[in-house]
């Protein structure tokens, strides 16, 4: 428990770390760019001082080298000179472009929201007015925060992948010992039944019981070859997938509450697919088992197989509580249940086995709350 807890803290050390440095990061580039927005105000007063300083022309003593020196200097700024008689000057601005006047008028629109223009006079007199975008650098530095928080997040994302990988697999591995355990206990008594069953045949014993010692018997060895093949490549065999399935479903229905109406509906002929006939039976049982909890007993159960451009469909369908849409696809995965007792690993296996080792497709084709639901399995035929 204390280790437990120690573990959350750390986690949350660790969020929260990693929150404030994130917001550092971000703060001091927000600083950064609004310190350099301003260094380019300034650059472009500077700009239009010098503009001002031209229009001197009065005073023919007036060194222009260095508000000459000063106009030339901006080659970065994009920004557009619009005099007072209404022609515009465009600086540092696409020559593809600087000709057409509706592209012009665009840019000073979007340059007004950028920064805010600058008014040029002289002697009281209203020469010109300068706008100007942000400069390439700057802009770059604008979207550096979502290039920061996009790397960041790809970083947390392929950490979190690592993490639930590394879960899955531990997980798989104890799932896979667990379930090899299970085998290895249920075959030591196994072998002690089989060995009273022999007995009790020679004793005065009637044999309608031994029969149905018997098929408990062999449903035990198929449970212990089942939970064997946890872990392992599973072989598969070109079989019957009629007659798999039908054995399946008619073993559980000689075995279910009479209040449930069973019915199947499967083709007269055969039809070959590529199976382990235990693992596939495992996955129909626990199909049918779901829908029958889901119906609390009672209720309508069907089972319909068709065949379709080689491949093979089977749809168990129930009139139980439904699933939400929302649950589709977390029905499947391990440790999901709405059931107060249940371990979540019936869909999940079932998933594991028509997909990993078959090869083919589980889903929840539709439901309806209240109504019911129905799952589908697809298969390749041979």
């Amino acid at each position: 428990m204390t280790f437990s807890l120690n573990r959350n803290l750390i986690r949350w050390i660790i969020v929260v770390s990693s929150f404030i440095i994130i917001s550092l990061i971000l703060w001091n580039t927000y600083s950064f760019f609004q310190n350099f927005k301003e260094e380019e105000r300034s650059k472009m007063e500077n700009w239009s001082f010098a503009q001002k300083e031209m229009q001197k022309t009065d005073n023919l003593n007036l060194d222009l080298g260095l508000p000459l020196a000063i106009i030339s200097s901006n080659t970065t700024t994009p920004m557009i000179n619009v005099y007072s008689d209404g022609s515009l000057d465009p600086r540092n601005i696409n020559e593809k472009k600087d000709k057409d006047s509706l592209y012009l008028i665009g840019l000073i629109k979007e340059f007004t929201k950028e920064n805010e223009p600058i008014e040029i006079s002289y002697q009281g007199k209203h020469y010109s007015t300068v706008y100007y975008g942000n400069s390439p650098l700057l802009n770059r530095l604008k979207y550096y925060p979502l290039a920061l928080l996009l790397i960041i997040f790809l970083f947390a994302a392929v950490v979190y992948f690592f993490y639930r990988s590394s879960k899955n697999a531990e997980q798989n591995k104890l799932w896979t010992g667990m379930a090899k355990e299970t085998a290895h206990q249920i075959g030591t008594p196994l072998s002690s039944l089989v060995g009273w069953t022999e007995i009790l045949k020679t004793e005065n014993v009637n044999p309608e019981y031994i029969v149905e010692i018997e098929k408990d018997i062999d449903r035990l060895q198929t449970i212990t070859e089942r939970f064997s093949k946890i872990g392992s490549a599973p072989t598969l065999k070109t079989m019957d997938i009629v007659e798999v399935t039908k054995s399946s479903y008619e073993y559980l229905k000689l075995r279910s509450s009479k209040l449930i109406n069973f019915e199947i509906i499967i083709p007269e002929t055969e039809i070959q697919v590529n199976l382990n006939e235990q693992l596939f039976s495992w996955t129909i049982e626990n199909l049918v088992k779901n829908a029958i909890d889901a119906m609390k007993g009672k209720g309508d159960l069907k089972l319909e197989l068709t065949q379709l451009e080689n491949q093979v469909f089977i749809n168990i369908s129930d009139t139980g509580k439904g699933i939400p849409k929302s649950s589709f696809a977390k029905i499947f995965e391990p440790g999901y249940t709405t059931k107060k007792r249940g371990w979540g690993l019936g869909l999940s296996l079932a998933k594991r086995i028509v997909e990993d080792y078959h090869n083919g497709k589980i889903k929840v084709l539709t439901s309806e709350l209240g109504k019911g639901t129905t799952i589908q399995i697809i298969l390749k035929q041979v």
